[in-house]
């Protein structure tokens, strides 16, 4: 991929310093350790190592990566390798993506609250995509499935969802044979709306009730029950927005398609266009009006506190999975649905089911000749800054 002309790095590395300084008061810890990564991500500051080419003999000084997960610049390699890893995972049948999201309502909320409401979303959307699944009028099935958090529009507010990848089908209640959707949308997605919503307003009433929720500021009111019952009383008045796409092709689709979702950050480098006079402008799709590309321009100081709005709460998961594929459960039942799918396989009627995906081992190529680089030595950042390079610095990982 062709390397951006402007990162979110050259904006932290001009305005990071200043919008501390100036926001003090409410920047946490984490944000500025985010700030700090971003800025030295892949400079001499983290250190580098010095790789050579075994073919040509051509050398070059590469720098390290900061490896934060909210790192635009850090996440293609976590991204190949997690994928990798999850090939012997996949199941001969289409799949379904499902995403479940919270109403607006609920996100000043869920800001001051990440942990405790990105959790309930993950645990809410879960329940309840095994609760219909397993109901016998819609598909009568144990189902697994892999949950991914997002926190963010295209416009870098807040709109915390959940993208939920599943195979189309389930084992039947006895684990004996595999069980195909009946019909062609999976799920109900006026039935899930329906159970996300009851679980999720439950589950923070519970929250409430045990002082686990933070209301500070604009919220403050809310510290009083009744207040706080008025405050949920509107979220029944709306259906909550649940949405399926159409299964999508098997296994042969699914590794790139999770790669879209998995190791995501608020915004990419590449969909940045310009920043003048501490003006940061950037693409967007306007979904509300038919997914039109458009061009927002915000103030720097505004483009990095949405930015920072994103930050994930230390420890936290973002990425997990349910049913048959939770990790307690794969081991045993993940090998006993590709069994049943090999006695009991659906007849394919548009693209044949196919496993020949290989992911390609992420490697720093020789620009001369395309031959893998080896490490020959670590250079530590002191290292680094007594060393006359005599020729350009390589700015990978």
């Amino acid at each position: 991929m062709i390397r951006p002309l402007l990162e979110v790095a050259d904006i932290v590395r001009a305005q990071g310093d200043r919008f501390i300084e100036k926001h003090c008061r409410w920047i946490h810890w984490a944000h500025r350790k985010v700030l700090r990564a971003i800025a030295h991500c892949r400079t001499a500051a983290l250190g580098g190592h010095r790789d050579q080419c075994p073919r040509c003999g051509y050398r070059a000084i590469s720098f390290n990566s900061c490896r934060d997960r909210h790192c635009p610049k850090c996440q293609s390699g976590a991204r190949d390798k997690w994928i990798a890893a999850r090939q012997n995972e996949l199941l001969a049948v289409a799949y379904v993506h499902v995403v479940f999201t919270l109403p607006h309502h609920l996100c000043q909320l869920a800001l001051q609250n990440k942990k405790v409401i990105y959790d309930l979303l993950f645990r809410a959307s879960a329940e309840t995509l095994l609760e219909v699944a397993a109901d016998p009028q819609h598909l009568g099935a144990h189902i697994g499935f892999l949950s991914v958090l997002h926190t963010w529009g295209q416009n870098l507010l807040a709109h915390p969802h959940v993208h939920c990848l599943i195979p189309a089908g389930g084992l039947s209640p006895d684990h004996s044979r595999w069980i195909h959707p009946r019909y062609s949308f999976f799920l109900p997605v006026h039935v899930l709306g329906r159970v996300f919503r009851g679980k999720f307003v439950a589950a923070l009433k519970r929250q409430f009730q045990m002082g686990q929720l933070t209301l500070a500021g604009s919220l403050r009111p809310l510290q009083n029950e009744k207040a706080f019952r008025a405050f949920l009383r509107p979220l029944f008045r709306q259906d909550w927005v649940v949405y399926a796409k159409p299964p999508f092709g098997g296994p042969h689709h699914v590794l790139g398609y999770l790669a879209r979702y998995t190791h995501r950050v608020a915004i990419t480098n590449h969909r940045l266009v310009a920043f003048h006079n501490n003006q940061v402008t950037f693409r967007w799709k306007d979904y509300a009006h038919g997914n039109k590309k458009r061009k927002m321009t915000l103030s720097a100081d505004e483009f990095l506190r949405r930015f920072l709005l994103h930050v994930l709460p230390r420890g936290f998961v973002r990425i997990r999975s349910f049913g048959f594929m939770a990790n307690r459960s794969r081991a045993t039942l993940l090998p006993r649905c590709q069994r049943l799918l090999l006695d009991n396989p659906r007849p394919q009627s548009s693209a044949a089911v196919s496993t020949s995906f290989a992911a390609q081992p992420v490697c720093f190529r020789c620009p001369k000749c395309a031959t893998p680089m080896l490490l020959v030595q670590k250079l530590s950042a002191w290292s680094i800054s007594q060393l006359t390079l005599a020729r350009p610095v390589l700015d990978s990982s």
